[in-house]
């Protein structure tokens, strides 16, 4: 690691030099790309601005802090101290999409006092990349008041026009929008559209949107607006001013209008702003988990395990069997009542599949009591979450699933009321370690208890955490359902694997889906922050084949599911559709099998937001490579060289591509599979069909297989 002093204090002296004329200092990043400047005000007010290249990317824009107790109006400062570093290091995550990963940056820290007489001292850190700057408020132990409540945070991104945007609307409680593609003049959160399917809308302001927000200028330059690193602090929503083209953030409030409790020593989330002129490099970014602290985890390496599953649970989405053991409560909401689907003959059925199959986990939903009446306005004690019903035999099933090698995944569904779940927590958790469960899938649908609090601020912010905390102690693994949106915390929490906190491929069974562009857009939104269990994998595309009364269906084609478990990383990835849909198509379903869910390396190769993604990974501890490209509605052909590939190795490609005439909505499920030689110098041919895709597996070729398999041309 290298770290050293970036600026002499006589250089940055020139920042606080008088109260009577404006005063600026400038950082650039380690290679001198993205440019920092820092201005103080005559008055005190401190702004900042980023440029890429010498293209300015956020104009002057404020920074500040609004106080309800004490009643102040932090953003005229006079400054005491400036400090500065330069640090580049390397560290390896215990999962991820690359073994090793860069730190490199440039780091301003100012220290303040607010001038209005209140004496609150503050300091905001700014650390600049190669990809882009983050910045966040630090309240150090204060001379009086150590404690404050925030009204409002005043950062502000002040843009330089009209670009094209990618946003879901500002909403304090759901992630789960289809994205909107308009200009930041057409940004309107009232309402409409996606908005119509989702349970629980909190709108606060039409002009509202969250992040990430992914943003491209006129002259080619890509935006990425996030956080990183929220703890204790609720999410942070931007809201445009239209004719400056100016976003301010806008915290998540509580029950009584105030947005943050804080006691000093405090820092704030990050604020992120990541920026190329390469789509390619936005994916490529790993600022936001730099700007997360390391593991807490002890010895995490040897016990949270990457995976994949299959599951009791997507049979309900399409209406075969239901969550309740009355057989009423069904996705599809159809009148008739169907099968339980948690019983303990179809659980062994998915554990006989799983094991088959070499996958390591089984999800069950609907295991346990309070199904039948457990969604609603503010419902507390629905769950105790260790009572199954009758048809459901843990002790049987443990040991079922052990002596087949797979491990059950349990399900907490909360119904939204986190105080009845903290209240069952160490009971459940310890309820799990004595059954085997190693894995816990939460979800948090509906209004949030403790009344009055949201999904996404400050108090679910704590809960979340408390989560992933209580199960590390238990050694068990987190895929959180309804969260808030992840910033990076996996790297700090790496037995939190996943969460969904978007919109999941699940809304295809029942709702006007996911367009043909949507997983084109996520990598550049939602999995910004994080990983998503966006439970891909469906292979009966149609959900008239359940029902022929429906139209539903998945607006993708067969094999652009398979490019999925490429393109939308997790560690936790779901084979999601039903056994005997793959038992039908098996030579398809070997894909599934065959790719891995942790890497050694991770190639962008192509992408354009709302358009294409074109990523390849290298297994961990392999040589195997894995390849997937998707398109949105528009067909679109590609000719990639294979440089990733060791030079010195012939491997077979086993290419799943859409056939000639399929179409995600005409002929969805039509495929080849096709197998080749190829090497570093081979262009592949990819010819994707309207919302269609590719996968393609890369093994190093055996002996046998080069007499085997042609040469691709």
């Amino acid at each position: 690691m290298f770290i050293k002093r970036l600026l002499s204090v006589l250089l940055l002296a020139g920042l606080v030099q008088t109260a009577h004329a404006d005063a600026s200092l400038t950082v650039n990043s380690p290679d001198n790309t993205i440019q920092l400047r820092v201005q103080q005000l005559a008055d005190g007010t401190l702004m900042y601005a980023v440029t890429y290249k010498g293209k300015a990317v956020v104009m002057p824009s404020g920074l500040g802090m609004q106080l309800t107790n004490p009643k102040v109006l932090l953003q005229s400062f006079s400054i005491d101290h400036i400090d500065s570093l330069q640090t580049n290091e390397s560290w390896k995550p215990v999962w991820g999409e690359q073994s090793m990963i860069q730190n490199n940056y440039r780091q301003l820290q100012l220290s303040l006092t607010d001038k209005s007489g209140s004496g609150v001292r503050l300091q905001v850190l700014f650390r600049v990349f190669n990809d882009g700057v983050g910045f966040r408020y630090i309240f150090p132990q204060q001379p009086k008041l150590n404690h404050f409540i925030i009204g409002e945070e005043l950062s502000a991104f002040a843009l330089t026009g009209d670009h094209n945007a990618f946003w879901i609307p500002g909403d304090y409680d759901t992630n789960e929008y289809g994205y909107y593609n308009s200009a930041l003049s057409k940004v309107d959160a009232s309402g409409g559209g996606f908005a119509q399917e989702i349970h629980a809308k909190t709108f606060f302001d039409k002009n509202a949107v969250q992040t990430p927000l992914m943003m491209k200028t006129a002259d080619g330059l890509y935006i990425n607006l996030h956080e990183a690193a929220l703890v204790n602090y609720p999410a942070m929503n931007l809201v445009l001013n239209k004719s400056s083209y100016t976003f301010t953030s806008h915290l998540v409030p509580d029950a009584v209008g105030n947005k943050a409790y804080l006691q000093a020593p405090f820092a704030t989330p990050w604020r992120t702003i990541i920026v190329s002129d390469k789509a390619t490099d936005i994916l490529a970014s790993k600022m936001i988990l730099n700007l997360n602290e390391p593991s807490k985890v002890p010895d995490a390496e040897k016990w949270v395990k990457p995976q994949k599953m299959v599951g009791v649970w997507w049979e309900m989405h399409v209406g075969k069997s239901s969550w309740d053991y009355s057989g009423s409560q069904v996705g599809s909401q159809q009148a008739s009542k169907v099968p339980h689907g948690a019983n303990t003959a179809n659980v062994k059925r998915y554990i006989d599949f799983a094991a088959k199959n070499g996958i390591e986990g089984v999800l069950v939903e609907g295991w346990n009591t309070g199904w039948e009446d457990w969604f609603g306005q503010w419902k507390e004690d629905v769950f105790d979450f260790v009572t199954p019903y009758p048809d459901f035999d843990v002790n049987e099933l443990q040991q079922y699933a052990a002596a087949k090698g797979v491990k059950i995944i349990m399900h907490h569904e909360t119904s939204g009321s986190a105080t009845n779940y903290e209240r069952w927590m160490d009971t459940a958790y310890k309820f799990m370690n004595e059954h085997g469960y190693a894995a816990v899938k939460t979800g948090y649908v509906g209004r949030i208890i403790p009344r009055g609090e949201h999904h996404d601020g400050q108090w679910m912010v704590r809960h979340y955490l408390r989560v992933a905390s209580k199960t590390a102690e238990r050694h068990i693994m987190v895929d959180a359902h309804e969260p808030v949106r992840p910033t990076g915390l996996h790297r700090t929490y790496p037995n939190w694997l996943a969460s969904e906190a978007a919109r999941g491929n699940e809304f295809n069974a029942w709702s006007s889906g996911n367009q043909p562009d949507h997983e084109t857009i996520l990598p550049f939104t939602r999995l910004m922050g994080g990983p998503m269990d966006y439970t891909p994998g469906i292979f009966k595309i149609k959900m008239s084949y359940y029902n022929p009364t429906k139209t539903e269906q998945v607006h993708t084609t067969l094999t652009k599911q398979l490019a999925l478990y490429v393109t939308m990383y997790s560690p936790l990835q779901m084979a999601a559709d039903l056994p005997e849909n793959y038992e039908a198509r098996m030579d398809a379903f070997q894909f599934i099998k065959d790719v891995a869910v942790d890497w050694d390396d991770s190639k962008i190769l192509a992408a354009e937001p709302g358009d294409y993604v074109i990523i390849a990974r290298k297994a961990k501890g392999k040589n195997d490579w894995f390849m997937g490209a998707i398109t949105d509605e528009n067909a679109r052909s590609f000719t990639q060289v294979l440089s990733f590939l060791d030079a010195d190795k012939k491997y077979v490609a086993t290419i799943y591509r859409d056939a000639d005439n399929a179409h995600w909505k005409d002929n969805p499920e039509a495929y080849v599979i096709e197998k080749f030689l190829v090497d570093a110098k081979t262009l592949l041919k990819l010819k994707l069909a309207p919302g269609g895709g590719t996968a393609v597996s890369l093994v190093p070729a055996k002996a046998e297989e080069l007499k085997l398999y042609k040469k691709y041309k």
